[in-house]
């Protein structure tokens, strides 16, 4: 048994959606569990009507409202002809989208638990249509809402799957299907409370869901299918030159995602982690491709980097002053105003005389990080012991992953004589005792030069 996820872009219009369904019939051998995410832009039009009603616009959202509408009925049309039962059980979730939006207009605020409830439609319709479409070409099968059998906690937006209460609802919900032979068609990115409310997994949500399932089955594997040829060497549309990895681990992916790639989220291989299920990203666009493989170990190649990545679009705060040296607390204080303010740390970087800590932010949470530190150490700074929160704009990340660097001498000296060579200042550097990854902050209009240099002297080069 299998596990196919297919992302927005692939089930984007009714030409994608039939080569899904061709992708899918042409595995039917392996009893594939099939999770969909909603159809590309769909979700996004969701929040975007769901704050217009939140400010009054109702011109705006009974807009959003229409061509929401226009989509799913325009792809009935194409890929069933049409359907009078289907285009009724569409409309009543677009009915109950606009009465929800109504009474959002009425109170001018919307709760996480009404955004949840929301966002889910998308999934909800497309499983629906997606379902009927099998059909009606020969193939056994039956939608599932993933909030009939997927409980999670209580963290509207960002909600976690549980593992044995779901295990239990999936025997008595969607097994049943199984052993009838039909081919399931799940939502992905949704679940349910222990209350039976609906929720959202967050971001990577419906890579989430069908890990989750890929858990919950024992599959054999998990495939995510998406709109590039599995996980690259470097982002194609910088570095032409750049390639599809064979084979790649869980650990690797996930140091990928976490700057930037466009990999999987680090929290979607959880489930997958703890059973060693391997994954494998796949091109809707490009179905005979092998893409690639992820899996627990890293397998031993000649290639000691796999990829470069990135982050744009950020700025460096930086903590100094003499009299840090040798105070305890200081780092505790700085973090815990980050965390206060709620804002994510992209990479740390301490000098060991204690005189400087400086970290990496997106660019929009900079300010508003840079007052509320100001105000934690006033006293500090009045007494000249910190000198100051420097804050450096429009600075980038620059991430170099593989599982070969670690116990490899001189990889470090080779990236920086690469970036000094090619003329890019490093402002900041960070390597973790793993020694997967190496990553340092540059100036945001350098990204482009330095990933360039490092792809062709370390990927191609090697």
């Amino acid at each position: 048994m299998i596990v196919m996820k297919f992302g927005g872009t692939s089930v984007g219009t009714p030409r994608m959606l039939e080569r899904v369904a061709d992708i899918v019939e042409s595995n039917l051998n392996r009893k594939p569990l099939v999770v969909l995410s909603a159809m590309s832009g769909v979700t996004d039009m969701l929040i975007k009507g769901t704050r217009f009603a939140e400010k009054g616009q109702r011109s705006e959202y009974e807009r959003v409202h229409g061509d929401i509408a226009r989509k799913h009925h325009d792809t009935i049309r194409a890929l069933l002809g049409g359907s009078e039962e289907l285009s009724g059980e569409i409309d009543r979730f677009l009915d109950a989208l606009l009465n929800i939006w109504h009474s959002i207009e009425v109170l001018g605020e919307v709760t996480p638990r009404a955004l949840d409830a929301i966002s889910s439609f998308g999934e909800k319709m497309l499983v629906r249509i997606f379902s009927a479409y099998l059909n009606k070409r020969g193939t056994k099968a039956k939608f599932f809402d993933a909030d009939t059998f997927i409980v999670t906690t209580g963290n509207f937006g960002n909600a976690t799957p549980i593992y044995d209460e779901s295990k239990r609802e999936f025997e008595r919900v969607v097994a049943p299907a199984l052993s009838e032979g039909f081919t399931p068609i799940i939502t992905g990115f949704i679940g349910k409370t222990k209350d039976g409310i609906t929720t959202t997994l967050g971001r990577g949500g419906s890579d989430l869901t069908a890990t989750f399932l890929g858990n919950l089955l024992d599959a054999e594997e998990v495939w995510i299918w998406t709109d590039v040829d599995g996980v690259m060497s470097a982002d194609p549309r910088i570095v032409e030159n750049a390639r599809s990895l064979e084979r790649i681990s869980y650990v690797e992916v996930a140091e990928l995602s976490y700057y930037g790639a466009k990999v999987m989220h680090p929290r979607s291989l959880l489930p997958v982690m703890e059973k060693g299920i391997p994954v494998r990203i796949l091109n809707t666009f490009n179905p005979s491709f092998p893409g690639t493989l992820i899996t627990r170990e890293a397998r031993e190649e000649k290639d000691v980097i796999k990829s470069i990545t990135y982050i744009k679009n950020l700025a460096l705060l930086n903590v100094t002053g003499r009299g840090m040296l040798g105070v305890p607390g200081i780092a505790a204080r700085v973090f815990k105003t980050v965390w206060q303010k709620g804002a994510n740390i992209l990479m740390i970087s301490q000098s060991s005389s204690e005189q400087n800590i400086c970290f990496v932010v997106k660019k929009d949470e900079a300010q508003n990080l840079v007052d509320s530190l100001k105000a934690e150490f006033e006293l500090e700074i009045i007494h000249r012991d910190i000198e100051g929160i420097e804050r450096i704009d429009d600075v980038a990340i620059i991430s170099v992953v593989g599982a070969g660097m670690r116990g490899t001498p001189g990889i470090a000296g080779k990236i920086f004589t690469i970036t000094g060579t090619n003329g890019v200042n490093v402002i900041a550097i960070a390597q973790g005792s793993s020694e997967y990854n190496i990553s340092f902050v540059v100036d945001g209009n350098e990204v482009e030069r330095a990933v360039k240099a490092l792809h062709r002297n370390l990927v191609e080069g090697a």
